[in-house]
C-alpha cells in the first residue's frame, strides 16, 4: 500500500466549486466573448434541416411587406388621378405617370386584392417563423439535456445549479426571439430594401441613393451602435438573472433552516437588494432602448423630408415629374417596416444573444471524461471470452459453454499506483488497493483523505492523472461506458428521488425495467414488505424530493436502484450518514443480505463502527497513511471493539 496525500475535503470541496463558478461567471460576463456575429452563425446553423421553411418565410414575408409598401404608394396614385382631373382644383402635367392611364376603379380593386393577401401572407410568414423557433427550441432543449449527460458529474460538480436551470429555461426561450423574428426579418429587410431602391431610383438616381442610405442607416448603422454599447449589459443582466434563480432555490431548500434560526428578514432583504440590481440593469436597458427608438424615428422623418426636399428640387430642375415627388415620398415614408423591425431588434437581440452565448458555452464545453462507446451485450460476451481464455490456460479440463464459454465470475477491483487531483490539489498520491470480489470492504478515515474521491475513480465519474483503476480486470478507462455502469452501481449519503411513482423512481436505474424486476430489486433491499403497505403500493407517489418518506426508507430506494441492474459491485457512501440507528441498521442489514445471499462486492465508505463491523475487512487511514488493515474474525462483538479503539486513534 502506497502513501495518500490527505487534505482538507471540505476546503478543497469549497475551492474546487468557487473556482468554477468564477470562471463560469467570468465568461458569462463577456470575458473572451465570442462576437454577434459569430454567436448568430452558430445559431443560424441549427437551422439547416429547416432551411425550405426557413426561405419560404423569407418569401412570405417579403411579398408581405411590398403590399403593404405599394398599398400607400397606390393611394397616392389615386390622389393624382385626382389631380388630374382637377379635383384639388388643380391639373398637372401627365408626362412619364405611373399608372396615367389606369381607372381608379381597378386601382382600388387592386389595392383592396394587396390588403387582403398582405393579412394572409404576414398570418403565413409568422406561422413559418414560430414553426421554425418551437421546433429549433425543442432540438436545443435536446442537445442541451444530453451535453448535460455528458458533463456530468465532473464538469457540473459545483456548478451554479440556479444558472444552469436559467440557461434551460429562459435562456432557450429567448432563443424563440432569434429563430422567430430575427433570421427571417433581415433577409426580408435586405430584400424589400433592394427592391425599394430600385423602384425609388427607377425615377431618379439620387433618390435611390438617397433610399438606400436612409435603408443602411435605419437597417445596419443603428442596430449594431445599439448592439455594441448593449451587449455587456445584456450578458451581465442575463447573469444576474441566474444568479437570482440560483439564490431563490438556496432559499427554498434551505427553508426550514432560515425559519428556525430567525434568518428570514437577513434574507428577505439580500432577496430584495438583488431584486433592485436587477430592476436597475432592466432599467438601464430599458433607457437604451428608449433612446434607440427616439433615434430612429428621428431619422425616418428626416429620411422622408430628405425625399420630398429631394424631388421637390429635381422637379425644379426639370429632371422629375410631379407624381415622382408624390410617389417617392410616400415610397420613402411607408417603406420602412422591414428595417424598423431590425432596429428594434437591437434592444431585445443583446439578451437573446447573451442566451445565445450561454446555451453555446454549454453545448460547446468539453466533458472531462470522454465516454467509451460499445454493445453491453458484446461487451459482456467479450469479457466472459477473456475469463475463459485465462480459465483454460489454469486448467484444461474444465467444461465450457460453446456460445459464451464458462460461468462468469467477477473478478474484482484494483487501484494501482494511482494519482488524483482536482485542479492542482492532490488528493490521491500513488495510492493503491485490491477489491477481493464476493467481499465487503469498508474504508474509514479523515475527512479529505480521498474516501469519496475512491468510489467516483472506480465509477470513472474522473479519470486518474497517473496509475490504473482496473475494475473485473480491466482498465476502466476501456470499458464501454454503459457496460461499466451495468457493473457498478453507487449508493450516496443523500438520495435525490423525483416527484413521482416508487415504481418510476426505482426503475429509473434502468430503462424499460418491468414490474417483476422492480419487485425482485424491492425484496433484495427489504423494501418490498414496507412498499406493499402503501395505499398504492408501488404505484404510490413519493412527493416533491421524497418528501413522503423517511431517511432509511429513501436509502432502501436508493439501494433498489442500485440492485436493479444486478450490478458485481455495489459502492456506498456514508449510506447511513443521516439516518437514525433502527433506520442505519435496517439499511446495513440490507446490504449485508445482498453480499452474503447474492455474493456481490461491496466498498462502503463509514464512520460508523456498527457498520464496519459488518465488512470483511477495514482500512483505515490517517494523515495520508493506510493506518492499518482490519479483518474481521469469528466474533463479530470483538471486531466491533477493535473498531471503536482504532477508530478513536484517527
Amino acid at each position: 500500500m502506497s502513501d495518500i496525500n490527505v487534505k482538507k475535503n471540505t476546503q478543497r470541496d469549497i475551492t474546487h466549486s468557487d473556482t468554477k463558478n468564477v470562471a463560469y461567471c467570468n465568461k458569462a460576463a463577456g470575458s473572451g466573448r465570442r462576437s454577434a456575429i459569430r454567436i448568430m452563425g452558430s445559431l443560424i446553423g441549427l437551422v439547416k434541416p429547416l432551411i425550405h421553411i426557413m426561405l419560404a418565410a423569407i418569401i412570405l414575408g417579403t411579398l408581405g411587406y411590398l403590399c403593404a409598401i405599394f398599398l400607400t404608394i397606390l393611394a397616392g396614385q389615386v390622389i393624382v388621378h385626382g389631380l388630374l382631373t382637377g379635383v384639388a382644383g388643380m391639373i398637372v402635367p401627365v408626362d412619364n405617370m405611373w399608372l396615367v392611364f389606369t381607372p381608379v376603379k381597378t386601382i382600388i380593386t387592386v389595392m383592396i386584392i394587396i390588403a387582403v393577401l398582405r393579412g394572409i401572407l404576414h398570418y403565413m410568414e409568422q406561422y413559418c417563423n414560430h414553426f421554425i423557433a418551437f421546433k429549433l427550441l425543442a432540438i436545443i432543449r435536446h442537445k442541451v439535456f444530453a451535453a448535460l449527460r455528458k458533463l456530468c458529474p465532473a464538469k457540473l460538480d459545483g456548478r451554479d445549479k440556479g444558472n444552469l436551470i436559467s440557461i434551460i429555461t429562459t435562456d432557450i426561450e429567448l432563443l424563440e426571439v432569434f429563430y422567430a423574428h430575427t433570421i427571417s426579418p433581415i433577409a426580408i429587410a435586405a430584400l424589400t430594401s433592394i427592391i425599394m431602391v430600385i423602384f425609388i431610383g427607377r425615377y431618379h438616381w439620387l433618390a435611390g441613393v438617397l433610399a438606400l442610405a436612409a435603408y443602411l442607416m435605419v437597417g445596419v448603422a443603428i442596430p449594431m451602435w445599439n448592439g455594441r454599447r448593449g451587449s455587456r449589459k445584456g450578458m451581465e443582466f442575463r447573469t444576474s438573472f441566474g444568479e437570482l434563480n440560483s439564490f431563490v432555490l438556496d432559499s427554498l431548500r434551505g427553508l426550514d433552516e432560515t425559519i428556525q434560526y430567525g434568518q428570514g428578514e437577513k434574507r428577505k432583504e439580500q432577496m430584495s437588494e438583488r431584486s433592485k440590481n436587477l430592476a436597475g440593469m432592466q432599467e438601464s436597458l430599458s433607457k437604451m432602448e428608449g433612446s434607440q427608438r427616439s433615434f430612429t424615428n428621428m431619422v425616418i422623418l428626416l429620411a422622408a423630408f430628405g425625399m420630398l426636399a429631394l424631388t421637390i428640387w429635381l422637379y425644379s430642375k426639370g429632371e422629375m415629374g410631379f407624381e415622382g415627388i408624390l410617389t417617392c415620398t410616400i415610397a420613402m415614408m411607408g417603406s420602412f417596416g422591414p428595417v424598423v423591425a431590425l432596429s428594434s431588434l437591437s434592444n431585445n437581440l443583446n439578451q437573446t444573444l447573451a442566451s445565445g452565448e450561454r446555451v453555446l458555452s454549454l453545448l460547446e464545453e468539453t466533458p472531462l471524461v470522454e465516454e467509451i462507446p460499445g454493445d453491453v451485450e458484446t461487451a459482456k460476451i467479450s469479457d466472459t471470452k477473456i475469463f475463459k481464455d485465462e480459465t483454460e490456460e489454469h486448467s484444461n479440463n474444465q467444461d465450457v459453454d460453446s456460445e459464451v464459454g464458462v460461468d462468469y465470475a467477477f473478478a474484482g477491483a484494483t487501484v494501482e499506483n494511482v494519482t488524483f487531483a482536482y485542479e492542482e490539489e492532490t488528493i490521491l498520491d500513488n495510492y493503491s488497493l485490491k477489491l477481493e470480489p464476493g467481499k465487503i470492504t469498508g474504508i474509514h478515515g479523515a475527512s479529505g483523505s480521498g474516501k469519496s474521491t475512491l468510489l467516483k475513480l472506480l465509477m470513472r465519474f474522473w479519470d486518474v492523472q497517473a496509475g490504473s483503476v482496473s475494475v473485473d480486470g480491466t482498465d476502466v478507462r476501456k470499458i464501454p461506458t454503459k457496460h461499466l455502469r451495468d457493473m457498478e452501481s453507487y449508493v450516496t449519503q443523500e438520495t435525490h428521488l423525483f416527484h413521482d411513482s416508487i415504481a418510476n423512481n426505482i426503475a429509473i436505474a434502468k430503462q424499460g425495467a418491468s414490474r417483476e424486476e422492480i419487485m425482485e430489486a424491492a425484496k433484495k433491499a427489504s423494501i418490498h414488505d414496507f412498499i406493499m403497505t402503501l395505499p398504492k403500493g408501488y404505484d404510490t407517489e413519493v412527493g416533491e424530493l421524497g418528501d413522503t418518506l423517511s431517511g432509511g426508507e429513501k436509502q432502501r430506494v436508493a439501494i433498489c436502484r442500485a440492485l436493479i441492474n444486478d450490478p458485481d459491485l455495489v459502492l456506498a457512501d456514508e449510506p447511513t450518514g443521516n439516518l437514525d440507528s433502527k433506520s442505519g441498521k435496517i439499511v446495513i442489514d440490507a446490504l449485508t443480505q445482498i453480499n452474503r445471499e447474492f455474493k456481490k462486492t461491496i466498498v462502503m465508505v463509514t464512520h460508523d463502527p456498527q457498520m464496519a463491523s459488518y465488512c470483511s475487512r477495514i482500512i483505515l487511514l490517517k494523515d495520508g497513511l493506510i493506518l492499518d488493515t482490519l479483518k474481521r474474525g469469528e466474533s463479530q462483538e470483538a471486531f466491533y471493539q477493535e473498531i471503536i479503539g482504532r477508530m478513536a486513534e484517527l
